[in-house]
């Protein structure tokens, strides 16, 4: 793919996103315009999911369809709250930002291969073409920017879904271009307004990329859409003229971009009493924390799509687990997995003593899961 002549302005959809200033007018119409699409996103589910509770009530049944269905009515709901937190956490300004240099493809790769149930699930084809390009940036900010540049192109991709990294002549920035169909070929029609791209998922990453200082550009098209951002902090030494790699779905994940906050936990337990500890526990983190009673109803949960970590309780480790830790392990051989074990006052780090699983006591439970927590999903940074 040509990247050279993505970000002019021929085409009358090609935009440019730059961050709004404090003392802009339209800055405080955003946010008007922006609480009352989180308050829609939010209330809408929540009215369906109520209206089928209230089904039920009357009823005194539900089938395995309406429940399937209040679950994600109740999902929906979940998410654009936390996307919500998200974007004001983001905007706030008090955000502290750790710059390092990492590998743009390597991350992206990452991501790619952590959400591969996903998109698999979804029927998208990911297309990824990437030079080697080394930037300096957030790891953990990185890390969400491209998955939310996933998210919202998963809510849109008809199809396949093109990731290509290049470094722009002049100056030299890396450039993430990620492009899609928003309908089929045969709908579209020259002269259509695209469809509303402006959801949620969208605001979050045009936050995420302004927090970061990247300048980020998207043309639309009838039928197509291309992102496009832009890496002012890239490395120096870049070397020019290194091939470009053709990644098919086989790649290998990398190590270097497991995030820190906004990450995706699932727990294992069956006692009630210890759900609501490792709950208390994480309160504070920022996480999406789900429960399950056993490791079937795990394995079931993580068909579609992976966490960022398991946490399990010793009960339940046995041949089961075993299977799904090896199954996930060898899509994503740093997955994190952290067993509670029922005495104990230490926690013991994946890698002791040859287990790949970090052990925590239930006796320090508060005190010492949520640093296990960070430390397993950082380490690779």
């Amino acid at each position: 793919m040509d990247m050279s002549d993505l970000n002019r302005n021929g085409s009358p959809r090609a935009r440019s996103h730059p961050a709004p200033s404090s003392e802009d007018g339209p800055a405080a119409e955003r946010w008007h315009a922006l609480v009352a699409e989180i308050g829609a996103a939010t209330a809408a589910p929540l009215t369906s999911a109520l209206e089928r509770i209230h089904a039920l009530i009357t009823s005194g049944r539900i089938d395995r369809a309406g429940l399937r269905a209040l679950r994600e009515e109740v999902e929906r709901a979940r998410h654009a709250g936390m996307v919500g937190q998200q974007i004001t956490r983001f905007a706030s300004g008090r955000l502290r930002q750790s710059h390092e240099r990492l590998q743009l493809a390597d991350t992206l790769k990452s991501v790619l291969a952590h959400r591969h149930r996903e998109t698999q699930a979804r029927g998208i084809v990911l297309k990824p073409t990437l030079k080697p390009a080394e930037v300096i940036v957030d790891a953990s900010l990185l890390f969400s920017l491209l998955n939310t540049v996933l998210d919202w192109a998963l809510e849109h991709a008809r199809s396949n879904i093109s990731f290509c990294i290049d470094i722009k002549s002049w100056p030299a920035h890396a450039r993430l271009a990620c492009t899609f169909g928003h309908r089929p070929a045969d709908q579209a029609e020259a002269d259509a307004a695209p469809p509303s791209l402006d959801s949620l998922s969208w605001r979050l990453l045009e936050q995420t990329a302004w927090t970061m200082g990247l300048p980020i550009d998207r043309r639309d098209e009838a039928a197509t859409t291309t992102l496009t951002l832009e890496f002012p902090r890239t490395a120096s030494d870049e070397i020019e003229g290194v091939s470009t790699m053709e990644i098919d779905e086989g790649f290998a994940p990398s190590t270097n971009s497991k995030p820190l906050a906004g990450s995706h936990v699932l727990v294992i337990a069956s006692r009630r009493e210890l759900r609501v500890q490792v709950r208390d526990a994480l309160r504070n983190m920022g996480l999406i924390v789900d429960f399950v009673n056993t490791v079937d109803e795990a394995a079931e949960f993580c068909r579609d799509g992976l966490p960022h970590a398991i946490i399990v309780e010793s009960i339940q480790r046995g041949e089961k687990f075993a299977t799904l830790r090896d199954e996930i392990a060898a899509e994503v051989p740093d997955f994190v997995f952290i067993e509670i074990i029922e005495e104990g006052n230490t926690f013991e780090m994946s890698g002791f003593s040859g287990s790949n699983v970090a052990r925590v006591g239930r006796d320090v439970i508060d005190s010492s899961l949520p640093s296990a927590l960070m430390f397993e999903l950082s380490k690779g940074l």
